[in-house]
């Protein structure tokens, strides 16, 4: 059996004359937790449809668990689970009903589908509500219910689309150590999509795209660790009017961060305190940080994620949430 899971090669895909992938090429261990990491309109949703055989494939190729994308979507969509950022879920059903739509819809033996059910809703606290309204729980336990729903027939691979979106940070922890979990009991290859930095450096392996290609990937701790110095992010009275003294202050450009001067600095600390003392009744704020993996994206695209509406389109399904 091969170490790789998923393989893509020069995949392309366009909406109408809108480009959102160009030319992407990537290997997803398996067993791997595995991001692709991008601001709305990066193309990540589209790969992410691919992948989920909801979009045709026009250019390149796609291997998943052996089987070529354009040959036999079939085999394919039988070896995932799917869980989308939009609910997927009957909100007039209970929650064992849902599963057991689900597992029909599978093919799962009644015994097996009945025991299955159990586990599932023993593994994610959800035995005391198989039989609430889904439509009256919380988004948290809404989740959950995908979760459980998505790995019902012990799919190979598990999609994610921006799977924490909606929830507050105890039920999103609480979400992210049922993944780890799955993963590490099940050996099951996770792959997500996700725009927020913190839950992207829970992945093993990272894909940063922006416009629709891959502009840098490695771990989260390799790629932070590709940029030297730290970080100075200041926000003044007048941008416009300090942001030159400051450059020639620092001796380093600034770069516009939506509402922030951003500089690349070797000693934050001492920048920090050098500007203080030559401007500081013209500092609304400053903050001294590590590099990020924002860092890392606006090091190599010129630009942070909140500037994405002007640097690029946003493709069907990619908008904002």
């Amino acid at each position: 059996m091969s170490d790789i899971c998923i393989s893509a090669a020069s995949v392309s895909h366009s909406y109408d004359a809108a480009t959102a992938l160009t030319d992407v090429d990537l290997e997803v261990p398996r067993g791997s937790l595995f991001g692709l990491l991008g601001p709305n309109g990066s193309g990540k949703t589209t790969l992410f449809r691919l992948f989920a055989t909801l979009l045709p494939l026009q250019a390149g190729s796609i291997k998943i668990c052996g089987s070529d994308l354009q040959e036999d979507p079939a085999a394919i969509r039988r070896m995932l689970g799917v869980t989308f950022q939009s609910p997927a879920v009957d909100v007039r059903l209970t929650v064992v009903e849902n599963l057991q739509c689900h597992g029909r819809i599978y093919g799962l033996p009644r015994g097996t589908l009945v025991k299955r059910i159990d586990e599932l809703l023993e593994q994610f606290s959800l035995s005391d509500r198989r039989k609430s309204i889904v439509g009256e729980l919380s988004g948290g336990l809404r989740r959950r219910v995908e979760l459980a729903k998505g790995l019902l027939h012990r799919p190979e691979v598990l999609l994610l689309d921006e799977p924490s979106t909606g929830l507050d940070p105890a039920a999103r922890r609480q979400f992210w150590d049922m993944i780890h979990e799955q993963q590490q009991k099940e050996g099951t290859t996770v792959v997500l999509t996700t725009h927020l930095m913190q839950e992207a450096e829970c992945c093993a392996h990272l894909i940063l795209m922006d416009k629709g290609q891959i502009v840098s990937q490695g771990s989260p701790q390799t790629l932070q660790a590709s940029i030297d110095g730290d970080r100075l992010s200041i926000r003044t009275r007048d941008s416009v009017e300090l942001k030159a003294e400051l450059e020639s202050l620092l001796r380093v450009k600034a770069r516009d961060v939506g509402s922030r001067l951003c500089f690349r600095v070797p000693d934050g600390a001492a920048a920090l305190q050098h500007v203080m003392s030559t401007c500081g009744d013209q500092i609304l704020s400053a903050e001294v940080a590590s590099p990020s993996l924002e860092d890392v994206f606006l090091e190599v695209t010129g630009h942070g994620f909140e500037d994405n509406v002007a640097h690029g389109a946003v493709f069907p399904g990619e908008a904002a949430s």
